[in-house]
């Protein structure tokens, strides 16, 4: 069956994961999925990603992310994270709109003309954008 939200997907996976409390999960990849793996990883929310290309001849991969837990408490490190803007309804803001997670100590990815980048980016480069989802 085919997803009609590949990003709502890419996030539960991960939720899912999490409360499973499992070491890896792997997630069909696509560009834009990439791009918020790597985010999540510079911003330290993620322990390491794989792309993982060569599945199959004609497939499109996967991406093997190995999720970061507290080492004392073994609670995973994104407390948090949803979809904002959806298929059916898209969440558009301009750069000086783009809503502050948690006082700025969370990240929202967007999906700006000059690529996926973090709100902080966005605000310092004066671009706007769709808002994809948050974390923290």
């Amino acid at each position: 069956m085919a997803v009609t939200d590949p990003i709502a997907d890419y996030l539960t996976r991960i939720r899912n994961a999490q409360q499973a409390g499992k070491r890896v999960v792997d997630i069909p990849a696509s560009n834009l999925k990439k791009s918020i793996t790597k985010i999540l990883y510079d911003q330290g929310y993620i322990l390491k990603y794989k792309f993982d290309d060569e599945v199959g001849k004609g497939t499109q991969g996967v991406i093997k992310i190995a999720l970061k837990y507290d080492a004392s408490t073994r609670r995973p490190i994104i407390r948090k994270l949803g979809r904002i803007s959806t298929p059916g309804l898209r969440k558009f803001s301009k750069s000086t709109d783009i809503p502050r997670i948690i006082n700025g100590l969370g990240i929202c990815i967007v999906s700006t003309s000059k690529g996926v980048m973090t709100d902080k980016e966005a605000r310092e480069q004066n671009v706007g954008g769709e808002l994809l989802c948050y974390v923290y």
